[in-house]
C-alpha cells in the first residue's frame, strides 16, 4: 500500500492521458503539462479517458516509481479543474485510490 505523508503533495492531471507510455512519457507529462519537477518527491497521478485506470509517478529518493491501478467496476472520481491539474491532501488521495468519491460537498457539515 502506498501511504502519503502529510508534507507530500499529490498533483492530479485532470485531463485524460494515454497510459500506455512508460516512465519517460509520464516524466515528460509532469514537466510539460503539469509544470512540475518529477524529482521533487511529489506524487503525480494520471488517468485514462474512461477513468477506470490510474498511474502514479513518484520519486522515492533513489529512483522513480510507477504504480498502476485498474478498477474492475466503476470509475475514479477526479474533480474537474480549469487549470488541468488539482492538488489533493493525503486522505483525499487515499479515498481516490480506493475508488471513493473525493469531490467536496456543499453544506455537508452540521451547525
Amino acid at each position: 500500500m502506498l501511504t502519503v505523508a502529510g508534507a507530500t503533495r499529490v498533483l492530479v492531471a485532470t485531463t485524460p492521458v494515454d497510459l500506455r507510455g512508460s516512465i519517460n512519457r509520464l516524466y515528460g507529462l509532469v514537466v510539460d503539462h503539469l509544470k512540475g519537477d518529477p524529482l521533487s518527491g511529489n506524487l503525480y497521478l494520471f488517468t485514462n479517458r474512461r477513468r477506470n485506470r490510474v498511474k502514479i509517478l513518484w520519486w522515492d529518493g533513489s529512483g522513480l516509481i510507477v504504480a498502476a491501478k485498474r478498477l474492475e467496476r466503476g470509475k475514479f472520481t477526479i474533480p474537474l479543474s480549469d487549470t488541468g491539474q488539482i492538488s489533493l491532501r493525503g486522505e483525499e488521495f487515499s479515498a481516490l485510490i480506493h475508488g471513493l468519491e473525493v469531490q467536496a460537498k456543499k453544506n455537508w457539515y452540521r451547525r
